[in-house]
């Protein structure tokens, strides 16, 4: 039971799995098929896939599919037959939103505070996993550091990835995890700051001053964190 709540508690990845079941046979689903299907960016779709895998519930295939023209064999994902007949109810969602009208009843600037250092709180936990192979010869520059808490974001299903711009560093988040709870409570946004600074503080020397440029949940077309 608690292996299968860890594969399909998120929704995105119940869609995906159920999609490429419904395929059957051993046609199988690409990456770009998976994306283009529940909407989110190809990064976040091959993560819920390979996490499926990992689990059994999917099985990964390379070849040409019959009739799929000349070049490079794509890497399909097949259902593992019987592999999942039914998901247990998953809380994440009513806990987001719980944690949304509690901040709520707080002031916004503690509201906003605390989300932050939660979020911080919980990069520098993330950054403990990178600093192995990040720290073994020192600090790594902030451009490396910056692209390294990208992909950590990316694998947690922000489909993040990092760009330089007029002399300032940004991380661009495509995709938003907390998805409608964010739009409903804005104030959880300072959880994805928080990870950026948490992480950063302990794979670069000193503190960073980390701000949000734009915001998925404020209509923006992506999220922007400047450093």
């Amino acid at each position: 039971m608690s292996a299968i709540t860890d594969a399909f508690g998120d929704p995105t990845r119940r869609a995906i799995y159920l999609y490429v079941r419904d395929r059957g046979g051993d046609l199988g689903a690409t990456t770009s098929a998976v994306a283009g299907h529940v909407g989110v960016h190809p990064n976040v779709a091959r993560h819920h896939l390979d996490k499926l895998a990992a689990g059994g519930y999917l099985e990964v295939q390379t070849g040409k599919v019959a009739g799929g023209g000349a070049g490079r064999p794509s890497k399909r994902y097949v259902a593992v037959a019987d592999a999942v007949t039914d998901f247990p109810v998953r809380s994440d969602d009513l806990l987001l939103s719980l944690l949304g009208r509690a901040l709520t009843r707080m002031s916004p600037a503690d509201a906003e505070a605390m989300a932050e250092e939660v979020g911080a709180e919980y990069g520098r936990a993330m950054a403990a996993g990178l600093r192995g192979e990040q720290l073994e010869a020192g600090h790594r520059s902030l451009r490396s550091a910056i692209q390294a808490v990208a992909d950590a974001l990316t694998a947690h299903g922000f489909a993040a990835h990092a760009e330089s711009r007029n002399d300032q560093l940004r991380i661009i988040n495509d995709h938003c995890p907390f998805g409608d709870v964010a739009t409903e409570h804005p104030v959880i946004c300072a959880v994805d700051r928080g990870m950026v600074r948490g992480m950063l503080s302990e794979l670069t020397d000193g503190d960073l001053d980390v701000t949000t440029q734009s915001s998925l949940a404020a209509g923006d077309t992506f999220c922007t964190t400047a450093v």
